[in-house]
C-alpha cells in the first residue's frame, strides 16, 4: 500500500532517557486524531522504542529512527527501527504456561502491541547480516 500521508522520520539516540521525547513527538504527530487512538500508538510506540534499545545495538551507543503513515485514510502505521546486532528477531513468547506468564517479569510488550494493534510485523532492514530490524504495528481508524 502507497502512503497518502507521510510523517517526518524521527532520529532518536538509543537511550531510554529519550522514551519522553519520543512520546511528545508521537502525540505532537497525532494531535488531529482522537485521544483514545493517540493513546495507545503512544503506548504502542513506547513499547517499540524501549525494545529497539533495549534488545540491540542501538541501546549501545546507536541510534532509533521512527516512521509514521497514514494509508487512504484508513488505518495509521507506526514503525521503529533498530542498529541491529541482536541476533534475534522480534517475538512474542508463545509456550510459556500460565504460571509462567503470572511470574514474568518482562516480555509483555509485544502481546500488548499484537493485542492494541491490527496487526504488527518485522522486516530486515537488509537480506544478509543483522543490520537492523524495521518492527512496526498498523492501527484501523474507526469512523
Amino acid at each position: 500500500m502507497t502512503p497518502t500521508r507521510l510523517w517526518r522520520h524521527h532520529l532518536y539516540p538509543g537511550d531510554l532517557a529519550r522514551l519522553s521525547q519520543v512520546r511528545r513527538d508521537l502525540r505532537a504527530d497525532l494531535a488531529e486524531f482522537h485521544e483514545d487512538l493517540a493513546d495507545t500508538l503512544v503506548l504502542c510506540g513506547s513499547e517499540l522504542f524501549a525494545n529497539c534499545v533495549k534488545y540491540t545495538a542501538s541501546g549501545r551507543n546507536g541510534q532509533v529512527v521512527r516512521t509514521l503513515w497514514l494509508v487512504d485514510d484508513r488505518s495509521l502505521t507506526l514503525g521503529f527501527t533498530d542498529d541491529g546486532l541482536s541476533g534475534t528477531v522480534p517475538a512474542i513468547p508463545r509456550s510459556r504456561t500460565s504460571t509462567e506468564w503470572d511470574e514474568a517479569e518482562g516480555q509483555r510488550g509485544l502481546l500488548m502491541v499484537e493485542e492494541l494493534s491490527t496487526a504488527w510485523g518485522y522486516s530486515p532492514v537488509c537480506p544478509f547480516g543483522d543490520l537492523g530490524t524495521h518492527t512496526w504495528a498498523t492501527f484501523t481508524l474507526t469512523g
